[in-house]
């Protein structure tokens, strides 16, 4: 019976002493990832809220996560290629996620950089390693991003939804954390189909049992016929085993025959040796005779090799001595020629010395000029210092040049940023059904030489409000239509937008002015401060002149006030102060009277969400900073040509140093030369005269010549006593040499007579 293990607990969830659990997400950084330029945030241990408007980048996030862990595009539903996440208009970025370690002091990091070819290339902890070994490191901590319950993207909430209730929970055993959990729920399922097909075995096979009953009933008679049969079996394996028996019974026989001949060829063998001892005793005798002829043999052989070793050494010794003779020739006649030779060059000493004396004797005077070299080296010094103040101005020049152009590329960046977010202002009236916004703003770009005045629009690019309350109340005071309007200030401007963007679906309204009328100045009166009223919706957005008189004129912006909560309790009482419009956070609230009776009714309204004023733009803040730009390129520009001033100045004083510094090297070098030629000529005169005196005391070749001579009569003469003892030793070894023949002649024939 298979044993049951016991139920195991749940493991215990540890969290280390900053509360964060292995496998947390410490911090994450997105860098040129779909609306993001750069992100640096870090989660906190326990649940995490990211919260924010429509298009704000909280979905952007999610999807860096799924990537960063090893999640391919198609897991989030938006785009099958990984180059779709790279922000637009960029070709590369990148997701960096750090996960905590089993410890708070350690962690690692994972980064994803991603390009618009949709290649990936994994970093971990900096060095660049294959994805497997990423995915290793996920599954370690049990992170599954393609598990629709553990991680649920907004784009595949209807997959989540078609789920069957056996695959949500075999999801959701996944994502648990004991990773055993469906492993052993996918054996229990096994073990129920095999349990099933375990009892289907056993109704067959009592089919079976039934049916082989009845055939063994059948095969009962056939029994006995194969009991005999293995009986008659029996008795040949029997007879098989007698066999070797009686082959071994034979071959006995054999073996006492062949043991009989054994004993014969022995006897033989006992009588022939005996009579090859009776043959060898007589060689015996012969070899014992040989024996001390051989030793004479052998002295006489001794005593030749001897004689022959001392003939060789006197031939040696004659060759040597006659080499040695050929050589004291050479050395007489070189001894002649290195004679003549030191005459000669003698001769031609002695001529270099009176030349020499007579050069030192003709040569100048030299006298450096002091004076001159001192006159150069003042104006060397004061060119350097003009040359370093020059510099120094150069220097602060470049500073300054350095600040204008940091703070241009500052401004150059946030006009970019908003660029983009004039961009996503065009989205947003884009989803809200104006499909060409981008072609009608565009085509007012490109043609803004041909108006007569300035052009605004879409007036939603235009309008700048820094509070999202505000933003609601001004969205819900003012028609949807406005905000993709362009506003002309001359009639021909007018209709030659008219003309041009009647297909784009964008209304075009001119503006002449407010024609003398006077509005009402704001003012909050001490009955509307009581009440909570703050403000009027005129006041709470900046926008061109132009475009802020359009949507007050239309929209009575100067008539709508805005209180706060406070005043949401009190607003039976706003009516007697003649308001008829007021917005609070979350009621608009709107009287009018009837015209027959005066009767005052009222409409409230809940104030919605902002949908299209989320990216809104500050316009006064772009014309600042183009200004600002346009006065930072101007200053580099002065800054750029004071410095090449400064610069070519340096140059020009550098060079003039430079020009007196090789003249003032080129007079001290001219003074060296004149020394150092006095003195080399001093110099030469004395080693001329040291090396006549050396060639005056070389000692006569006279005594040496003698000595030489000597030496070649002795050599002939050794080499005659020499020839004498070679003679003799050959007429010795010849006679020896007989002698030797002579024995070995009768050693051979004695032995000859033995055999």
């Amino acid at each position: 019976m298979e044993e049951i293990e016991p139920r195991r607990k749940r493991p215990k969830i540890v969290r280390g002493e900053d509360d964060y659990m292995a496998g947390n997400i410490i911090e994450i950084e997105l860098h040129k990832f779909m609306t993001f330029d750069y992100l640096k945030c870090k989660p906190g241990p326990r649940l995490n809220l990211v919260i924010g408007p429509n298009g704000s980048g909280k979905s952007s996030l999610v999807c860096a996560i799924a990537l960063g862990l090893g999640g391919e595009p198609q897991l989030l539903g938006r785009a099958k290629g990984i180059g779709a996440y790279v922000k637009r208009g960029e070709e590369s970025g990148y997701i960096k996620i750090t996960l905590r370690e089993d410890r708070k002091e350690e962690h690692f990091t994972i980064v994803r950089k991603i390009n618009t070819n949709n290649k990936s290339e994994w970093l971990f902890n900096g060095k660049v390693v294959p994805r497997k070994d990423i995915t290793d490191i996920i599954q370690r901590f049990n992170i599954q991003v393609n598990n629709l319950t553990q991680f649920l993207p907004q784009d595949r909430v209807c997959e989540f939804a078609k789920l069957t209730p056996v695959q949500l929970l075999e999801e959701t055993e996944k994502a648990v954390g004991d990773p055993q959990l469906p492993i052993k729920h996918n054996a229990l399922v096994q073990k129920s189909r095999a349990l099933k097909d375990v009892q289907l075995t056993v109704e067959k096979n009592e089919e079976t049992l039934n049916q082989l009953k009845e055939r063994n009933a059948e095969l009962e008679k056939d029994v006995e016929r194969v009991r005999q049969r293995e009986e008659l079996l029996a008795k040949v394996e029997s007879m098989k085993k007698k066999l070797p028996w009686l082959r071994y019974d034979m071959k006995q026989a054999e073996y006492q025959k062949a043991k009989e001949r054994e004993k014969d060829a022995k006897k033989a063998l006992e009588e022939a040796a005996k009579h090859l001892q009776d043959f060898s005793e007589p060689i015996e005798k012969q070899k014992k005779k040989k024996a001390p002829m051989d030793a004479e043999c052998k002295k006489c052989t001794n005593l030749i090799d001897g004689n022959s070793r001392k003939r060789t050494e006197l031939m040696e010794e004659a060759n040597r001595l006659g080499v040695e003779l050929g050589g004291k020739y050479k050395d007489m006649e070189e001894l002649r020629r290195q004679e003549e030779t030191r005459q000669q060059r003698i001769f031609k000493t002695k001529e270099e010395l009176a030349a020499a004396e007579l050069e030192l004797q003709n040569l100048p005077h030299y006298e450096p000029p002091t004076a001159e070299i001192k006159k150069l080296r003042d104006e060397i010094v004061a060119l350097d210092d003009s040359a370093r103040q020059m510099n120094l101005k150069k220097s602060e020049k470049e500073k300054l040049l350095f600040q204008k152009k940091e703070a241009l590329t500052q401004c150059t960046r946030r006009l970019k940023e908003m660029g983009d977010k004039n961009r996503k202002c065009l989205h947003a009236l884009q989803k809200s059904g104006v499909e060409k916004i981008f072609e009608a703003y565009t085509w007012v770009q490109e043609h803004r030489d041909e108006f007569n005045k300035k052009v605004f629009g879409p007036v939603l690019l235009e309008v700048n409000v820094s509070n999202q309350d505000h933003a609601k109340f001004l969205e819900g005071q003012v028609a949807y239509y406005i905000w993709k309007s362009f506003i002309t200030q001359d009639s021909g401007d007018r209709d030659l937008l008219v003309k041009h963007l009647k297909s784009f679906d964008v209304p075009i309204l001119n503006h002449t002015g407010n024609d003398g009328h006077r509005r009402d100045p704001f003012e909050i009166s001490k009955d509307m401060h009581d009440l909570g009223i703050y403000s009027r919706l005129d006041q709470i957005f900046d926008a061109p002149t132009a475009v802020k008189e359009v949507l007050t004129e239309q929209f009575g912006l100067d008539h709508s006030y805005i209180g706060s909560r406070e005043t949401d309790q009190k607003a039976d009482l706003v009516q007697r102060l003649g308001i008829f419009d007021l917005w609070t956070p979350d009621n608009h609230y709107r009287w009018s009277k009837s015209r027959y009776g005066n009767h005052v009714s009222a409409v409230v309204e809940a104030v919605g969400r902002p949908q299209l004023l989320l990216y809104n733009l500050d316009v006064g803040e772009i014309e600042k900073l183009m200004s600002q730009k346009k006065e930072l390129e101007e200053d580099i520009a002065n800054l750029e040509e004071s410095y090449k001033g400064f610069q070519d100045e340096e140059r020009h004083l550098r060079n003039e140093e430079a020009n007196l510094r090789r003249q003032r090297e080129r007079i001290l070098k001219d003074a060296q030369n004149a020394k150092t030629r006095h003195e080399e000529i001093k110099r030469l005169i004395s080693q001329r005269k040291q090396k006549l005196e050396m060639l005056e005391k070389e000692v006569d070749m006279d005594a040496a010549m003698a000595n030489l001579i000597d030496q070649v009569t002795n050599c002939n003469i050794q080499r005659l006593h020499n020839a004498i003892k070679i003679k003799d030793l050959l007429v010795e070894a010849a006679h020896y040499k007989k002698s030797f023949v002579e024995k070995r002649m009768a050693s051979l024939e004695l032995d000859t007579k033995v055999i």
